[in-house]
This record gives structure tokens, sequence and C-alpha cells, in this order.
């Protein structure tokens, strides 16, 4: 079908323009369960597979993000799914480093060989932690939520956020929780994935919050620091003349629509898919870019 095969001129390369949307409905149906909007995965499949290796890819990855995530919002706010103190956290803390983020991916990362092999070994940890949450017996016992899916915040101040949800407290400092969305949006803003994007895991992991309760929270800090990344890299573009940096629109969107349809999906079904079948995914969605990242820096 050649007929179909079109130049990307910013991206320079060559592709059936049906390949963008099928391949991100998949990957976002999937990983928008567990509040990640795929973009990481979108990353090196671009890079990999379709050759896409200037730096625009972080900004047409962002892109992606921006036209993808809105489906997948809607849906948890609509649900009453939105942990809405979670997801200013995550905003709040990401956007920042988003913007410093992309600066070093610019300046000094145009090649980051060294720092992939580092996040590589950061998330191969946090997905060793995944793994050892759904092995415990607990986990193969928890059953999914057949119903009572809205999320209640009881608590919120500067020192502790409780929300309840399926009969259950839990809380978290938003303090830790500020950090931890700073460092994590600096990684997403060297690689274009959105501050937001693999913070999911490390609430699930590391602050023992329902992946069901996170998820929605997770990809609105996602959108919005996507937005801000976006920007950032276009800004970046009229002081960097002469150099691939602003992002791929038409590829960009080929795969937002792809991601809004599959996110959509995604959210809808979520409710029907048991918490530990969707640990499971953010599990291999951290290991298969870790893996990545660490195979590529001794290739």
């Amino acid at each position: 079908m050649d007929f179909l095969t079109y130049f990307f001129p910013v991206a320079e390369i060559r592709v059936n323009i049906l390949i963008p949307p099928l391949f991100s409905f998949i990957v976002s149906f999937f990983t928008s369960m567990g509040g990640v909007s795929g973009a990481f995965i979108l990353l090196p499949f671009q890079m990999s597979v379709l050759g896409y290796t200037t730096p625009s890819v972080s900004a047409t990855n962002q892109l992606y993000n921006i036209v993808a995530i809105p489906s997948g919002v809607y849906r948890y706010m609509k649900e009453k799914r939105m942990v809405w103190p979670l997801a200013w956290a995550t905003i709040i803390g990401t956007l920042p480093g988003v913007f410093i983020g992309a600066w070093i991916r610019i300046k000094y990362l145009p090649d980051a060989k060294n720092f992939k092999f580092f996040a590589g070994l950061v998330l191969l940890y946090l997905g060793i932690r995944l793994l050892q949450d759904v092995l415990k017996k607990q986990a193969a016992k928890a059953k999914q939520p057949e119903s009572g899916f809205d999320v209640t915040v009881s608590n919120f101040s500067m020192r502790k956020i409780e929300f309840g949800f399926q009969g259950e407290t839990f809380s978290f400092s938003p303090i830790n929780a500020f950090w931890l969305c700073f460092v994590v949006g600096i990684v997403g803003g060297i690689y274009g994935i959105g501050g937001g994007s693999i913070i999911a895991p490390f609430f699930v992991a590391i602050f023992r919050l329902p992946v069901y309760a996170v998820a929605g929270a997770a990809l609105m800090g996602t959108l919005v620091t996507s937005v801000a990344g976006v920007v950032f890299y276009q800004a970046l573009a009229w002081f960097n003349v002469g150099k691939s940096v602003a992002p791929d629109w038409l590829l960009g969107f080929l795969f937002g629509i792809g991601g809004f349809m599959g996110m959509y999906m995604g959210a809808r079904f979520q409710k029907f898919v048991p918490a530990k079948a969707i640990k499971m995914i953010l599990c291999a969605c951290v290991m298969f870019v870790a893996v990545t990242y660490i195979y590529g820096f001794f290739k």
C-alpha cells in the first residue's frame, strides 16, 4: 500500500500513515488502565523501529500525550475516580522538572546514552518492586472491586492527604509526592514522555496507593506537563535554528488519534480488570523500558 506511505519531513522518516494510530491505540488501551499514557513505549518504537532519532522526537511524543490523554481523563472524571489533590501534586512537582529536563535534553544530552543507563537502572528497581507486590500472597488473593469506585477526599493539608476508596482509607505526604514528581518530571522532560508518564508506578509501588484511584491523577498530570513541554520545545526551536527541536505535528497527531481512542476504551474498561492484572501491565511496561535502555547502553 504505497499510496498510504508518507514522508514526514521533520522526523525525516517514511512510514505508512496507518501504523502510528494503530500502534498507539493498542499501547494506550492497556497502559491507560494503570495511569500511564504509553508515551515511554512509543519513544523507543519511534527511535528503534521508525528511525526517528532527532531531539524533536521528544516534543512529538509529548504532542501525542496532548491529543490522546483528554479522553482518558474525561472518563475518570465522569466516573468520579479523580483524586484531585494527587493530580495537583503531580502537576506542581513535574511541571518545573519538565522544563529543566527539556533544557538538559537540548543542551547536554542530544545523545543521552549514559543517562538512559541510569534511568534504566531506576526503572528496573521500580519494576522489581511492582513484581514483588504482585507476587505477594495478599496481591494474589485480591479481588477486583465490583462497586463503589468513587474516590472521596477526607483530609487535605500540607502534611497529609487522605482519601477513601472501596471502604479503605489511603494517605500520602504531598511534600514527598512533590519531590518525587519533580525528579520524575526531569526524566520525563529529557525523554519527551511527559512529566507524569511514569509517575503512576511510583505511586503504586512506593506510596502503596490503589491503582484504580491513581490512574486518573497520573494522566491529568501528564496532560498538563505535556502541554508545557511542547510549548517549551517549540520555543527552544526558535533559538536553535537549524536543529530538529520542534515536534513533527502531523506524526504526533496520528499517534494521538490512536491514543485518544485507546485511552478512552482503557479507562472505560479499567474497573472490569483485576488490580493484579493492571499492576502486571505496569510492571511489564516499566521492565520493557528498563531492559531497552540498559541493553542499548551495552549494545
